[in-house]
């Protein structure tokens, strides 16, 4: 269960050289660990999102970094924010994120989605299909995945995977959750409420009750105790010791991408800057604190803007920590 989850979004730091951008990366992971988050993930992406960057900004495969980062913590769980299904057999993500879970003592989650970034597919080489055959895709995904992480050797002669008595050794430490990312009423949250142990939601604050209604709706159809289900909800932030401080880093952040909000109308400035909410701990945690709505279980959020700077992981932790 993610009350508090700490994401790694992007890899691309300035001043942050290839051979040191590991350690960058650890250090936020290690920060993290201590701090009160209790769940560390990252992107599964080769190429940068749109809205964070340009295809050329560095991106690392997820889970050869998450086993890394494995040796880099000791309590957090460690998790893709979310797995791509199309990039990989289901059966090789079973096994992936069984290696996880046995290189971190026990402490892989997966996180999956239906995948939906087309030009990462289209430049890459995976089928990227229709909307109805992702989603085809996932439900027969998680049957093999789930079976195989429960040692039952599943069987499938489905559309899209055949898989004939998938062994797993070494099983996973533990039981693995499964969270699936994103919001879609129809689709995303029925598979939730099929499959799933947490519902990670991408949708503005405003619009969640109306989906938590609908995740119920799906599990009273189901049979399913809505009250199995963890919910968490994404969120961006940018800490500092000040308000200042806070509102400098950001903009030092949004220069990195071209955009000099010193030369902007203060309006137009601040328009930009409301994308990542920024502040001091007081006012980043009473930000958040309208997150944790009736249903809604844990956070996870981002320091895109400054999570590279040294101590600001554990700010951030420490500030919204105490919302729980």
């Amino acid at each position: 269960m993610t009350k508090l989850g700490y994401q790694i979004p992007s890899f691309t730091y300035p001043g942050v050289a290839p051979a040191d951008l590991f350690g960058t990366i650890a250090r936020q992971a290690a920060e993290a660990d201590t701090s009160g988050f209790d769940t560390v993930m990252v992107m599964d992406h080769f190429y940068q999102l749109p809205m964070l960057g340009p295809p050329e900004f560095e991106m690392i495969e997820c889970y050869t970094l998450l086993s890394a980062l494995a040796q880099h913590t000791s309590n957090v769980r460690l998790s893709s924010l979310v797995t791509g299904n199309t990039y990989r057999n289901p059966t090789l993500l079973a096994k992936t994120v069984t290696a996880l879970d046995v290189v971190s003592g026990g402490r892989a989650q997966l996180g999956i989605g239906a995948g939906w970034f087309q030009e990462e597919h289209d430049s890459l080489g995976f089928e990227f299909g229709t909307f109805t055959d992702r989603f085809e895709k996932l439900e027969e995904a998680l049957q093999i995945i789930i079976g195989m992480f429960n040692g039952e050797k599943p069987t499938l002669e489905g559309k899209w995977y055949q898989v004939k008595e998938a062994l797993n050794v070494p099983a996973p430490l533990g039981r693995i959750p499964i969270m699936i990312g994103g919001s879609g009423e129809k689709k995303t949250l029925r598979l939730v409420a099929q499959y799933a142990d947490e519902s990670n939601m991408t949708a503005p604050i405003e619009e969640v009750p109306r989906k938590l209604d609908a995740l119920a709706a799906h599990c009273d159809r189901l049979g399913r105790d809505r009250s199995e289900i963890t919910v968490s909800v994404m969120g961006r932030a940018c800490v500092a010791p000040t308000h200042d401080q806070a509102k400098a880093e950001l903009d030092a952040a949004f220069a990195t991408r071209g955009l000099d909000l010193a030369s902007m109308a203060e309006d137009e400035a601040e328009g930009i800057r409301a994308l990542i909410p920024y502040g001091d701990p007081d006012e980043i945690a009473e930000h958040f604190s309208s997150y944790l709505i009736d249903g809604v279980d844990g956070i996870t959020v981002s320091a895109i803007a400054n999570g590279h700077i040294e101590g600001r992981v554990t700010l951030l932790g420490e500030s919204l920590s105490k919302l729980f």
